[in-house]
């Protein structure tokens, strides 16, 4: 979902990849559901190994954000070029289980969390401001 909201909304500045630790090798029919719902592209969305980003030749990354609360305890990668991290920890809604209502409302929360998250990232003035400050604002954006 974040992959999907930071590339319809960042867009022309930036491309977004989303990336697990554990893929499960399908994009959840609710996490679709939500993108579609927000009128964002799903083309191109697919199931996807961290490990893939951090081999030679991939995309440039100038910013990392881990998202899975279990995520937090896990090594991440060494990511080529240094790129800006920040922890913006979200219950994986692919976790829980219950009746169908329920986890579409998992889904529809997670949602609304990395879109308010993504929205004040992108309403950072990036280019006045200095390495320092951004890491300090993306961190920041990630306890709201």
């Amino acid at each position: 979902m974040a992959e999907a909201i930071l590339s319809g909304k960042g867009k022309p500045l930036f491309t977004a990849y989303s990336a697990g630790s554990h893929p499960s090798g399908v994009v959840r029919s609710e996490a679709l559901k939500q993108v579609a719902l927000a009128r964002l592209p799903a083309d191109g969305l697919r199931s996807k190994s961290w490990e893939e980003f951090a081999k030679p030749g991939a995309p440039k990354m100038d910013f990392v954000f881990t998202v899975c609360d279990n995520t937090a305890a896990e090594v991440c990668p060494v990511w080529p070029g240094q790129p800006m991290t920040a922890h913006w920890g979200v219950p994986d809604p692919a976790a829980v289980k219950g009746t169908p209502e329920q986890i579409e409302r998992t889904f529809r929360e997670a949602y609304l969390i990395l879109e308010r998250r993504i929205s004040l990232f992108l309403s950072l003035p990036l280019s006045s401001l200095d390495r320092l400050a951004i890491q300090k604002e993306i961190s920041r954006i990630g306890t709201s």
